[in-house]
């Protein structure tokens, strides 16, 4: 079975009505290979147990394998790059989670496995306050951890204001959006988003055609909390999208931290009870966040700073820098190949030689050698 007729089955898995993404999963874990669930479906009895009549015949989908296969020419004439959880570009941190989704259309440049992964969520009513705070510790953050990758949903407030200081301060930043590829919602937000291209990408769960509709906001919320290593919330009122994000990051294992305010302040309520009730850890500053993940704060890669000569390095270490003496620059998932390393192994080699000051970071997962 080829790459393309993988992805269009399980495009059209994704759509089977009764199908949800733990169901999903179960199913592809009890077949050896997808296409057993369209073509050979007299046979899915035997093969998967808890398989009900209502599902076989629901995977009789003749019209959602066609809006497939649509669909996947719709990726390809758009350069989105479809992701299913079993390649090395899907967010590794995500595909942990049980729920994770079956199928992401992603449209960007920078890697979605970084070493270092933070979303910044809070209410649309955004404050002076709450812009500040936004501003001020993506500010510190991208001196303190510079490469850090900051994941939000460009909606109004908080989120598109993480978003540009992200992009102010060098770093990369991937919005989750909560309909297809083929819009920008707001469309206001539309100029950040076609800069974010370059310096990070739009990721969804939602086919083309997906309309912004309020229970997707909601659900893509788990993939901004499942694919980060921690989820900082700045300002949020009793209720909103934001708590969802940090409920759903405790429940996922994930650190949450919050930002206090005043205790009479509308749009402080929330982080102020995420704190109370314990499920965010208080923070004023980048400082203290780095503090709490345990994090050595990197030095500045991207300035002409000389790497240390006579660093003692791991035989893997070795062969990640003989790699690049040969090409110079190398996409870390162009290492992973040649060196036969797996991902999540180069990931903290790579982080390790960034430490000696041996390599530095690129745009989009590119690694490049620091001269003597």
């Amino acid at each position: 079975m080829t790459r393309e007729q993988e992805l269009i089955y399980r495009m059209a898995l994704s759509k089977v009505p009764g199908v949800g993404r733990v169901t999903a999963r179960r199913l592809l874990d009890a077949v050896d290979d997808i296409s057993q669930l369209f073509e050979d479906r007299s046979l899915l009895k035997e093969r998967i147990p808890f398989i009900s009549d209502r599902l076989v015949a629901a995977l009789d989908c003749p019209e959602l394998l066609a809006r497939a296969e649509k669909e996947l020419d719709f990726s390809k004439k758009n350069q989105i790059t479809v992701l299913t959880f079993r390649d090395e570009e899907y967010p590794s941190r995500l595909r942990e989670c049980e729920d994770a989704p079956l199928l992401l259309f992603y449209k960007g440049n920078s890697t979605l496995n970084n070493l270092k992964v933070v979303s910044v969520v809070g209410t649309r009513h955004i404050t002076d306050y709450g812009k500040e705070m936004v501003a001020t510790f993506i500010r510190e953050l991208s001196s303190l951890c510079p490469g850090v990758l900051i994941v939000s949903g460009l909606a109004y407030g908080v989120d598109i204001h993480a978003h540009r200081a992200a992009l102010t301060n060098g770093l990369d930043t991937v919005a989750v959006l909560a309909h297809g590829l083929d819009r920008i919602y707001p469309s206001v937000h539309r100029k950040t988003a076609v800069n974010m291209l370059q310096h990070g990408g739009l990721l969804t769960e939602y086919t083309s055609g997906t309309n912004p509709d309020p229970s997707n906001f909601v659900c893509r919320n788990r993939i901004v909390a499942g694919m980060c290593d921690a989820t900082i919330v700045v300002e949020s009122a009793k209720k909103g999208g934001a708590l969802i994000t940090a409920d759903i990051a405790n429940s996922y294992a994930r650190d949450c931290f919050a930002f206090p305010g005043r205790a009479r302040d509308l749009y402080s309520v929330g982080c102020n009870q995420l704190i109370k009730n314990n499920k965010a850890a208080l923070i004023q500053s980048a400082a203290d966040f780095v503090e709490a993940m345990g994090w050595e704060p990197t030095p500045n890669l991207h300035s002409p700073t000389q790497r240390e000569a006579f660093v003692e390095l791991s035989n893997q270490e070795q062969v990640v820098v003989n790699l690049l003496m040969e090409e110079d620059k190398l996409h870390i998932n162009t290492l992973v190949v040649k060196a036969n390393i797996p991902v999540n192994k180069m990931c903290a080699l790579l982080f390790e030689l960034e430490l000696k000051g041996v390599v530095r970071t690129l745009a989009g997962g590119v690694y490049q050698l620091m001269h003597n």
